[in-house]
């Protein structure tokens, strides 16, 4: 049976902080990811702007979190060699997927991370003073030991394993996914792009769920990043269910390439355009979450709560879809930060496990806010920090 100090489930923005912060304090770490390179959405569902990582308002871009976020954020920028922008009254980092591929094999290869992709566990129990986890791949099932436990997998799974307590939104309020994708030869001005995409729905070419279509530059070259907010048929949305996992994906797929067939006939600029890359998933913001010794509540955000075992900075503006029809803002007063106690990210019932990421406990406002990668950095730096000093007792 293998073994390690820290096993971490997910490779995603908190799952890659997590391994890296707890290899590079002594501990001996194995990193299972489902797919075949870290990033989660950063990569896999092609979203490209770090949010969460500044301060916000301010007349300049201030790191909120030390430590890994502020790498994360020096990486990016030599990679991309763009800096921050100021988005109406936040600052945001634009990155490359690629890049963040790039930049997370180089940061778990040099912290030395042992890394098993195309796994995923699928059982849990507690063994003597740690855990058996059994993971699974294509050559079958097989064991691995760990003394502790960092759940970072966006969807709370070590919690289902180990039968441990979890809070879920009902699906008409859950946080919709987005679908991102690549387009290449194409664009226009945003508003003029829109006001077209408003005229196919009109005509009937289109169907609603375009309307919420909006194209942003990937700063490379004749490339260009198309968002969509997928419905997920209200109600009967369970980012858990394969099924309803598999409708948005071939529903988004249905609704970029509708959109850039008829844009292509509708103005010379687009002539040329054609999808690029499409993304690994679709990009789930909302699922199940864990309960832990402190659950944060959207007005702890709002009022710029902190506390005295405070590990990271929540720093962007409650950011509500609960509907494909675009973001409602909350903002903090004074655009304050708050603080994410480590209670946040210790489970209410379990020993030697620690949570980092968008299944932090949490409400499900206040999820809105912390689920941004930036701030995944950060709870999954403190998750791995707490995690190496745990099995090191």
């Amino acid at each position: 049976m293998k073994g390690c100090d820290v096993l971490v489930l997910g490779a995603g923005s908190a799952g890659l902080a997590a391994a890296a912060s707890a290899a590079r304090n002594g501990a001996s770490v194995i990193l299972v990811e489902r797919h075949g390179y870290a990033g989660g959405m950063g990569t896999a569902s092609l979203v490209h702007t770090f949010c969460g990582l500044y301060l916000a308002g301010g007349e300049r871009p201030v790191v909120a979190n030390a430590g890994f976020p502020a790498e994360m954020e020096e990486r990016m920028r030599r990679a991309t060699g763009s800096g921050p922008v100021k988005m109406g009254r936040v600052w945001v980092l634009p990155q490359h997927p690629v890049e963040f591929v790039k930049i997370a094999d180089a940061v778990l290869l040099d912290s030395g991370v042992k890394m098993l992709y195309h796994s995923e566990a699928i059982a849990a129990e507690p063994e003597g003073d740690g855990w058996r986890v059994e993971v699974a791949s294509r050559g079958g099932i097989f064991p691995l030991r760990a003394k502790v436990v960092v759940d970072a997998s966006g969807d709370a799974v070590f919690a289902a394993l180990a039968k441990a307590e979890t809070a879920t939104t009902e699906g008409g309020r859950l946080q919709r996914p987005a679908y991102v994708f690549a387009v290449q030869g194409g664009g226009e001005g945003g508003l003029v792009t829109a006001g077209r995409i408003v005229e196919g729905v009109r005509r009937g070419v289109l169907t609603k769920d375009s309307l919420g279509l909006h194209f942003r530059a990937s700063g490379r070259t004749g490339e260009i990043f198309g968002t969509i907010d997928l419905s997920g048929k209200e109600a009967e949305y369970d980012p858990l269910n394969p099924e309803c996992l598999s409708g948005l994906e071939t529903a988004g797929r249905a609704i970029a390439a509708a959109a850039i067939d008829f844009l292509k006939g509708e103005a010379e600029s687009w002539a040329g355009a054609y999808i690029s890359q499409w993304p690994v998933r679709a990009g789930v913001r909302e699922s199940r979450r864990w309960i832990g010794k402190k659950v944060l509540r959207a007005e702890e955000i709002l009022s710029g709560a902190r506390y005295d075992d405070e590990v990271a900075l929540a720093t962007w503006p409650l950011e509500l879809r609960e509907t494909n029809r675009g973001p409602k803002l909350r903002y903090a007063e004074g655009d304050l930060p708050a603080g994410i106690p480590l209670g946040c990210l210790v489970p209410e019932t379990l020993e030697r496990v620690f949570v980092a990421g968008r299944c932090i406990s949490c409400d499900h406002e206040a999820q809105a806010s912390i689920r941004v990668m930036g701030t995944c950095f950060a709870t999954g730096q403190a998750a791995g920090n707490a995690a190496a000093q745990a099995a090191a007792l």
